[in-house]
């Protein structure tokens, strides 16, 4: 520390201060407190940014020391310093690679390359091995802040121009940052730990390599990203790979297949071709969710797929969604002119429309309009993901009309129904964010205030756990946003409850109060599942495609063991259809465990063997999905309680 500088306070988290001279380090910081807290160090915390601890602090300021026991620095820091030690190994390895950025994300890291071979699963292990030796070295960090021209002059000089670029980008306020790791050098942001030493060995692992362009521009180089994820310890790893193996075998495209039921091509991207077995899961989640709402007071609609530009231009979003829409054009002979529509988006604007077709009395409201409303959006096509991110989709969408003292009730209710449905579902577990006005908003303080309170109150009547997120509300108004957890901890954010003054007043919704005059009804925009695609994926992926029976698009196969059973298999499937139930007849002259193998593939539910001893006691054996033991039934018997089985849970 130089002592002719002028103090410095600094204040630590438990409230107590300290000076020191201007431009102290953390590392000094950590040192002046003990040499324990001095070795564990990592990093700092200062004025709520994360900070090296070889970075200068030159003016009051609130600090926190952080220690390998702070998770979320830590994690941090220890994904960074891979993605450099990664680079550094291929550097090694191959000197005349150049290297691009490598930045964290969720769960670890990734770099790009400039190579002109490509890298191969064998060159992984390599790296791998390479990045174990620099851990072992225990190489130390530093970091130094270049002017600018010195830097450029740097890079150019050592033949790395996406360095030179980046540098281009960097705002002219901040600092040029050069970190060494041993004799390794890069342009970072930084904080990183102090030596390579400080990075666990046995807790990351180099997954795949896959191609992107230079900052995100297909008309510039493709480079090669190779994707690593890291973790405190070997166990976050170990599990951190099961979960991965556990996932991969539940995804809904591989199950989709295996299943028939659904598909994708070209000639429509990000649309989903439903074959017979998804149809039919989609049909009775569809019928079960128009129960649900019929029974909680919602009237079902229907309203046009094509709307003119001009509803949209009212509703607002040609100027703030135009970019997400389909636009279509047509000659209008009697108007001898083009007139320009789109597929619509969303259901809310029409919904207003249907409201605003003759008066409405305060008496009226709430008024429930739900619809199973078919919507289309651009998605970049890069963004496409199967059933999770399509481009044609139907909602379980609603519009509740209402007065603003009828909001905390309508919250509230949708609030039971929407866990009653997550439940019956098999989702016993969801989060519920609050989210509030945003700085950029349309009404008064004044009817936020009330918005807010109501739905407030409303989660509290009903659970006393719930995040508030701070200005992330619409501008028109605040909402909840609901995430359910699946069976292996994955967190979806499906249903939505949004409290909307704005519409309604912009498309000029209105009824008569009790006062006889005109007033603006509050529109509460809600789903439950979301879209019926996504919400079906979650579902394939939650029950790894082994769906409850009410849902399960073949319910039932009976297969003949012999030839001589095939009259009494059909007259077996065709009571069971007659019951209302899926069934099937596999009369193949295949052998029985062939059959089973087959069907066990496609996921269904229950399987029936049917020989020569069934036949003679009209009786069936039976085999469950996922069940080693077999029961045999009379048949009688067996269709009573099949039948109730496959209930759904509504009418169980």
């Amino acid at each position: 520390m130089s002592l002719d500088q002028s103090p410095i306070s600094l204040t630590f988290p438990d409230g107590n201060a300290r000076d020191y001279p201007a431009g102290t380090t953390p590392a000094e910081v950590a040192e002046s407190i003990s040499k324990s807290l001095s070795k564990k160090a990592i990093s700092a915390t200062v004025d709520g940014r994360h900070w090296d601890l070889q970075w200068p602090i030159e003016a009051d300021a609130q600090i926190a020391i952080h220690t390998m026991q702070d998770e979320t620095q830590a994690l941090e820091l220890i994904r960074h310093d891979l993605a450099h030690i990664m680079a550094r190994a291929v550097q090694e390895l191959w000197p005349d690679v150049k290297v691009t950025i490598g930045p964290v994300i969720q769960n670890g890291w990734y770099y790009d390359f400039d190579r002109s071979e490509p890298f191969t699963p064998e060159d992984l292990g390599a790296i791998e091995k390479k990045m174990k030796e620099i851990i072992a070295a225990r190489d130390p960090v530093r970091t130094e802040t270049w002017e600018r021209a010195d830097a450029i002059r740097h890079y150019e000089q050592n033949g790395e121009p996406y360095k030179v670029e980046l540098i281009d980008s960097i705002p002219g306020d901040e600092p040029i940052r050069m970190y060494w790791h041993g004799d390794w050098q890069d342009l970072c942001r930084g904080p990183h730990l102090q030596h390579t030493g400080q990075v666990p060995s046995d807790a990351f692992k180099l997954m795949r390599i896959s191609g992107a362009y230079w900052r995100g521009d297909s008309s510039r180089q493709q480079l090669q990203r190779i994707y690593g994820v890291a973790f405190q310890n070997r166990q976050q790893l170990k599990d951190h790979l099961t979960f991965l193996e556990e996932a991969e075998k539940r995804d809904h495209r591989r199950l989709g297949r295996e299943m028939e039921l659904f598909h994708f091509q070209e000639e429509a991207p990000g649309m989903v071709f439903w074959h017979p077995n998804g149809w039919s899961i989609y049909r009775e989640l569809e019928d079960y969710m128009r129960r649900r709402l019929g029974r909680a007071g919602y009237r079902e609609i229907k309203t046009p797929q094509i709307v003119d530009r001009k509803l949209w231009e009212a509703s607002g979003h040609w100027d703030k969604y135009r970019e997400n829409m389909y636009i279509t054009e047509i000659d209008e002979e009697h108007a001898n002119e083009k007139r320009v529509n789109a597929l619509k988006p969303m259901n809310c604007p029409c919904h207003v429309q249907v409201f605003n077709q003759g008066i409405k009395s305060y008496r009226d409201l709430p008024l429930r309009l739900a619809e199973f409303g078919s919507c289309h959006r651009y998605e970049a096509h890069g963004a496409l993901h199967g059933l999770m991110r399509v481009r044609g989709f139907t909602q379980d969408d609603a519009h509740i009309f209402c007065t603003e003292d009828q909001i905390e009730a309508e919250c509230g209710a949708f609030i039971d129904l929407l866990a009653s449905v997550y439940s019956d579902l098999g989702f016993d577990k969801f989060e519920i964010k609050l989210s509030t006005r945003p700085e950029t908003r349309v009404g008064s303080d004044e009817v936020w205030d009330k918005a807010e309170s109501a739905l407030e109150k409303a989660i509290l009547s009903v659970r006393s756990d719930y995040e508030v997120d701070p200005g992330e509300g619409a501008f028109y108004g605040p909402k909840l946003d609901f995430k359910l957890t699946d069976a292996i901890g994955r967190e979806w954010q499906c249903g939505t409850f949004q409290a909307d003054f704005n519409l309604p007043d912009r498309l000029d919704a209105s009824y008569v109060g009790a006062d006889g005059d005109r007033h603006r009804p509050v529109m509460l925009h809600r789903a439950i599942l979301g879209s019926f695609e996504r919400f079906l994926g979650i579902l394939i992926e939650n029950y790894a495609g082994k769906l409850p029976l009410w849902l399960a698009p073949r319910q039932v196969v009976v297969a003949s063991i012999v030839s001589d059973a095939d009259d009494y298999v059909r007259e077996v499937v065709q009571r069971l259809t007659a019951a209302g139930l899926r069934a099937q007849a596999d009369t193949r002259n295949e052998k029985i465990n062939y059959k089973v193998r087959e069907h066990s593939v496609g996921k269904v539910p229950v399987i029936l063997a049917i020989g020569g001893r069934e036949v003679e006691t009209q009786s069936v054996t039976v085999r469950r999905l996922g069940e080693k033991q077999t029961q045999t039934q009379s048949l009688d018997e067996f269709m009573a309680q099949i039948q109730r089985d496959a209930m759904p849970p509504d009418l169980a």
